[in-house]
């Protein structure tokens, strides 16, 4: 019983912890410092640290980091660069692009663009395909449902790709997309849904 009040526990802190907001907060630490830290190949110094818990938009980033790392673990995936099978993509909203009205993200790989357009004082969302990308023809060919998650896991979009390897629909929060992703850790992720 304790074990599990513990736990509740300290899932309430991580809670707080990644919920709060601080003005004008950004991401403090590089990607690299972080990814560095969560396989111990170079600890946080003490300043890296206090900006850590300093910075929500920082922790919620780590926390991404630290889970994707975990699954990637969990179900290792041995693909050669060249193979069609594709589990997912990542991508994340530079500070740039927080300057002047989101119009465009894409993911790390390159595969994936979400382009964000003003529509009747509220936003569409589209999802493309790079036709470079190496699992495009399978993709095109197999239409599986799709989504794409913010950083705290909600649903931004989902749906199949039409014919010209895209998905549209509402901008489903009353949040603009640049502000919307920059409460939850300024990532966001392309996935396949589970049959």
């Amino acid at each position: 019983m304790n074990s599990a009040q513990d736990d509740l526990d300290a899932r309430v802190r991580e809670r707080m912890l990644l919920s709060r907001a601080v003005a004008g907060d950004r991401l403090m630490l590089a990607d690299a410092t972080l990814l560095a830290a969560l396989d111990g190949t170079r600890p946080l110094t003490p300043n890296e640290r206090a900006a850590l818990s300093a910075s929500p938009l920082t922790l919620r980033r780590f926390r991404q980091l630290s889970l994707a790392r975990h699954a990637a673990e969990v179900t290792p995936v041995a693909v050669a660069a060249n193979d069609p099978v594709w589990s997912g993509s990542t991508g994340m909203l530079r500070a740039a692009a927080t300057t002047e009205a989101l119009e465009s993200l894409v993911t790390d790989d390159g595969c994936w663009t979400l382009h964000f357009l003003p529509q009747d004082g509220g936003w569409q969302v589209i999802l493309g395909l790079s036709a470079e990308a190496p699992f495009a023809a399978r993709l095109l060919r197999e239409q599986p449902q799709l989504r794409v998650i913010d950083g705290g896991g909600a649903i931004v979009l989902q749906g199949r790709l039409d014919a010209d390897g895209e998905c549209e629909r509402a901008w489903p929060f009353a949040t603009a997309p640049a502000a919307h992703f920059q409460l939850y850790g300024a990532s966001f992720a392309v996935e396949p849904v589970a049959p």
